[in-house]
């Protein structure tokens, strides 16, 4: 996640302001005493501008909204979880009978959507559920080029505490990038963890923690401003991103990791984890402000915390919530026979 150096630097930096040399005493009692012969009042002094205070009473309402976002999304996924798995029971015959049916029926050569078929059908589960992802940052990043537009993507696709808006840009700001740089390097490691992250998980409880994770390192970002008074908008998928990393190296740490740009140099996810977290607690402490690292770190710590604890507290426990969703459906209407699977 980039701060507010990078928005600077990226199309966003601030008019200098002219220094006007200041006034004696002397020269200014004399202004004054003009202005009072010609019955004009003097001009009044021209208003400070407003300091954020560090307010942490309003951290509460993004609190509760990365409380509710982060239980919806897990709600949400064990509903889809079991809307899948029902309609993939209820399909299979269908599906064996288009089977036979393609078999029988002459094949047409199609150029284009041929290839793309079949590119689409070698992917693994992984690489298919983050394209969704991917696409919808591609999109954001076009968003940026359209100047009518700036407006609205800096108070809505930018985090900042001390923004108006300070909930829902908690969850857009993740798919935003404003530099084609920053959204490629973040793309190419979703991507490259993709298939081990849903091969652990499933797509829908991933869907579940990669949105709860870049709600939740943007309130570690929201705290750590505010703590430290360094106000200023962040964006990016970075947060969500670390949570995947996180979660991977710390389900398997003495799997094999390199570089793209030096291949030849391997280390465990293990080390790589480490590391990582000892370059964002250091920049933390020492008030680097290229990089959000205050949502790197948070985004880290969720990733480790939910395979060591968060998967047996939050996804093993859906049982009641998909029993209730399961009687609410069978007692809908439109459920035929006894609602079974």
């Amino acid at each position: 996640r980039f701060t507010l150096q990078t928005q600077q630097r990226c199309g966003f930096r601030k008019v200098a302001k002219k220094v006007e040399p200041k006034k004696g005493v002397a020269e200014e009692a004399e202004q004054t005493e003009i202005l009072h012969k010609k019955g004009e009042a003097p001009a009044p002094d021209p208003p400070t501008p407003r300091i954020p205070a560090r307010s942490f009473g309003r951290l509460v309402k993004p609190l509760v909204f990365t409380i509710g976002f982060t239980g919806c999304s897990f709600g949400g996924a064990a509903i889809w979880q079991y809307e899948s798995l029902k309609s993939r029971v209820q399909s299979y015959f269908d599906d064996v009978k288009a089977d036979w049916l393609e078999k029988k029926r002459p094949q047409k050569q199609a150029g284009l959507g041929k290839q793309v078929n079949q590119w689409w059908n070698s992917l693994s589960d992984g690489q298919k559920t983050v394209t969704g992802i991917i696409a919808a940052n591609a999109l954001v990043f076009c968003c940026w080029r359209v100047p009518s537009l700036q407006r609205t993507m800096v108070k809505y696709f930018t985090s900042n505490p001390s923004s108006k808006a300070l909930c829902w840009p908690m969850l857009l700001s993740t798919f935003s990038h404003y530099s084609l740089f920053h959204m490629a390097a973040n793309m190419y490691v979703l991507w490259s963890f993709s298939s081990s992250i849903v091969n652990m998980m499933g797509k829908e409880q991933f869907m579940a923690l990669y949105l709860s994770a870049g709600v939740i390192s943007t309130f570690v970002s929201y705290v750590s401003k505010t703590a430290m008074g360094r106000f200023g908008p962040s964006l990016g998928a970075s947060g969500a991103i670390m949570t995947v990393l996180a979660a991977v190296c710390t389900k398997m740490p003495e799997a094999k990791l390199a570089i793209i740009f030096l291949p030849m140099y391997t280390f465990t996810a293990g080390n790589a984890l480490k590391a990582i977290v000892a370059l964002d607690t250091t920049g933390l402490i020492l008030g680097w402000r290229f990089f959000d690292h205050a949502a790197h770190l948070g985004g880290a710590l969720f990733g480790i915390w939910y395979i060591i604890y968060g998967h047996e507290l939050i996804w093993k426990n859906r049982e009641p919530l998909v029993k209730m969703w399961h009687d609410f459906r069978t007692r809908g209407p439109g459920a035929g026979g006894n609602g079974s699977m």
